[in-house]
Formats: C-alpha cells, sequence, structure tokens
C-alpha cells in the first residue's frame, strides 16, 4: 500500500481499537471481578479469573530482578513498538493484511505495556478449559497479538503460494 496517510491512518484505527477493547476489558475486571475471583462464562468452558501478571507471556520473568524486566519487559517492547511502526510508515510495499496484522500486534503490545508501566503489572482474566486443550489466563492485548500474529502467518502463506505460482515474481 503506497498511500503513506492512508497507511497511517490504517494503523492508527487498528491500534486504537485493539488498544480501547483492551483497556476498557480490564478496567471492567479491575472495578467488577475480585483477585482469583472465577467467574463461570460458558459453563467450565470459558471463565473470567481476575490474576495480576508482574511477568509476562504465562508469568515468564515474575521472579526476575527489577532491572531485567525494565530492561526485556518495558525498554525492549517501547523500542521495538516504536521500530515497527517507523518501518511500517516507511515500506510502502507492505500488503494491507501485513498493515492490519502489525496494527493488531502494536495495539496488544501497547495495552500490555501501558500496564506495565502504569501499574507495574498486567491483568489477565480471560480462561478456556476444554478438557483436552486448555490455555494460561490471558486478556484481550494476548488475543490481539495473536490476531495479529495468525494473520501476518496467513499473509506468509498467501505469498508462499503466489511465489509457487508465479516464480518469475521473485522472493517471498
Amino acid at each position: 500500500m503506497k498511500n503513506k496517510i492512508v497507511r497511517l491512518l490504517i494503523l492508527l484505527l487498528i491500534v486504537a481499537g485493539n488498544l480501547s477493547c483492551d483497556q476498557l476489558s480490564k478496567s471492567v475486571v479491575r472495578e467488577k471481578i475480585s483477585y482469583l475471583e472465577q467467574v463461570p462464562v460458558a459453563g467450565h468452558f470459558i471463565t473470567l479469573t481476575r490474576v495480576e501478571n508482574t511477568g509476562a507471556f504465562l508469568s515468564l520473568g515474575q521472579t526476575w530482578p527489577y532491572v531485567l524486566k525494565l530492561i526485556l519487559l518495558i525498554i525492549l517492547p517501547v523500542a521495538t513498538i516504536f521500530a515497527v511502526a517507523v518501518h511500517m510508515l516507511r515500506k510502502q510495499t507492505l500488503s494491507l493484511l501485513t498493515i492490519i496484522a502489525l496494527g493488531f500486534i502494536i495495539g496488544g503490545g501497547t495495552g500490555n505495556l501501558y500496564d506495565r508501566v502504569l501499574y507495574g503489572r498486567v491483568t489477565d482474566f480471560v480462561h478456556m478449559d476444554f478438557h483436552l486443550f486448555q490455555t494460561g489466563i490471558f486478556n484481550m492485548a494476548d488475543v490481539s497479538v495473536m490476531t495479529g500474529t495468525l494473520l501476518m502467518l496467513a499473509e506468509l502463506i498467501l505469498r508462499m503460494r503466489r511465489r509457487l505460482s508465479n516464480p518469475a515474481a521473485g522472493p517471498v
């Protein structure tokens, strides 16, 4: 997509939508659900369970020293989000699907980063248990990042298919 203003507007709308959904849902959970309280949504399959995570994905790094958390969970994500956003605005050949995917990833990453900076922890609250498949407790920012990642994977598969059907098109 070549128009820089259109790319920026699409990116901002997707980031704002994901960030708003994440922060609104966390705000409601913090206000309405007590720590470790379990609220069934769909029987035992989907439960809201509020936890406060001072680490990263699946509580990784929860026991790390403060300086390591600062570097790996705040400084590095800020730099990464900034670098990805700048790259997106400069590179005119990114597809619409890639822009949307990166918007989801930036929106979700920013949501959890905002919590870490403001509260020193991230509120997680969704747990799914389908007997054979069970998740950790996560939030809407995590859903945004996973959605963006799946969209990027779809984009990669589409590119590979195009490349295989038209070898003269160049590298993937």
